[in-house]
């Protein structure tokens, strides 16, 4: 049992600084871009196509930059490497308001790409590795609890703020919460302990510590594969699924109570893993997400689309990425061991963040080509394949 004052002035303080800091970095930069890019689009005279690609430079910057920064934070630690992040997306969020040349808008969406890279869940994972070594996975699950609600906060501020301010006075609020309250907190608040590599912290260490694969070849290969293949899943749904309910006869308010779901739903999910999951290992729970969510898309197909059954799919697929988000920390933890963990999750960030970057394009190009039932069977493709990736994967002896 972790003790209170531990949240205070011990290790465990990293957790609810990181669940801070992942709400105003999502809430800021990831979940920003849906509502504020069209208003970017209409007044600059862009398409919408063109001003949402921005986004994704970002995203394929990060991807980039991702092994760097998991460097980074295996050297000099969360609190230094996360307080640039921080700085970076502030700088960043700012300077997007002055760039109407389409070149100075893509190259700010690079300087955001390298503030993502270095402000969410895999530099925040990684630096809960470095500081709690083999025993991160709890607090690995316990970030995503409050990661789970950037969403839920960051819709409903972003649209008041866009009516009080504009979508540039949205942008330098967000940019000043990152650089006043994100960055103080990285440098000042988050623990610089470093944990023995594969040794448990907080009187943890009578448990036997688990034999750990190498971090390459056939292991690594399939885990990277199975999370990139992974990553096409939310990143191209949330980006066509709610139209794709829509354009099938669901009117547009229930669509929007129905794309609310998808957050409780991981919340809720990582909650139970949370009280219940602890005996259960990473690999069993990714493989036991994709099997629910894999059910879930033959629902869709068998019985069609309705409100009912959009509804179902919401809570299925919003459970299943609420346990998936966690594996993605806890299975290499696992399977790898804390030593070098940093890096090893900047080398796994990298294909996850570009498959990432291109799957919205990607499924726009399927739904304008060929049909919403065709862009639903690849994203549906693209999870059986992270499923039979994850089967082949083999625990240590």
């Amino acid at each position: 049992m972790t003790a209170v004052r531990d949240f205070i002035t011990g290790s465990w303080r990293a957790v609810p600084v990181l669940g801070v800091t992942q709400i105003l970095a999502w809430g800021a930069i990831f979940y920003t871009p849906v509502l504020i890019v069209p208003l970017i689009a209409a007044e600059r005279g862009w398409s919408i196509a063109f001003a949402m690609g921005g986004f994704s430079v970002g995203l394929l910057t990060a991807g980039l930059v991702a092994p760097t920064v998991g460097r980074a934070i295996d050297r000099f630690g969360g609190h230094v490497t996360m307080t640039i992040g921080s700085l970076t997306g502030a700088l960043g969020l700012a300077l997007i308001v002055k760039a109407s040349n389409p070149i100075a808008y893509y190259a700010v969406w690079v300087v955001l790409g390298v503030g993502m890279a270095m402000s969410l869940y895999d530099s925040a994972f990684a630096t809960l590795g470095r500081i709690f070594g083999v025993a991160a996975r709890r607090p690995i699950t316990a970030l995503t609890l409050a990661g789970g609600f950037a969403s839920t906060v960051s819709w409903p501020a972003t649209h008041f703020l866009i009516e009080a301010v504009g979508w540039r006075g949205t942008y330098l609020v967000y940019a000043a919460l990152l650089a006043g309250i994100a960055a103080p907190l990285h440098a000042l608040a988050l623990p610089r302990m470093r944990a023995e590599a594969d040794l448990p912290v907080n009187g943890e260490a009578a448990r036997p510590v688990p034999k750990v694969l190498p971090a390459r070849g056939l292991p690594f290969i399939l885990v990277a594969s199975a999370f990139a293949a992974y990553a096409f899943v939310p990143s191209g749904l949330s980006a066509h699924l709610l139209a794709i309910f829509t354009r099938s006869g669901i009117d547009a308010g229930t669509v929007v109570w129905i794309g609310a779901l998808f957050g409780p739903a991981q919340v809720g999910a990582r909650l139970t893993e949370f009280a219940f999951g602890r005996d259960l290992h990473p690999l069993s729970l990714a493989r036991g997400a994709l099997t629910a969510l894999m059910i879930a898309f033959v629902i869709l197909a068998v019985f069609g689309i309705s409100t009912p059954v959009a509804a179902v799919f919401a809570l299925m697929f919003g459970g299943a990425n609420g346990l998936v988000t966690i594996t993605r920390g806890a299975v290499p933890l696992m399977l790898f061991g804390a030593s070098g963990y940093g890096r090893l999750m900047g080398r796994l960030a990298g294909p996850f963040l570009l498959v990432q970057s291109a799957a919205p394009l990607v499924m726009a190009f399927v739904v304008e080509r060929t049909a919403d039932a065709a862009a639903l069977a690849l994203a549906a493709g693209f999870a059986a394949l992270a499923l039979v990736c994850f089967v082949l994967i083999r625990r240590p002896e």
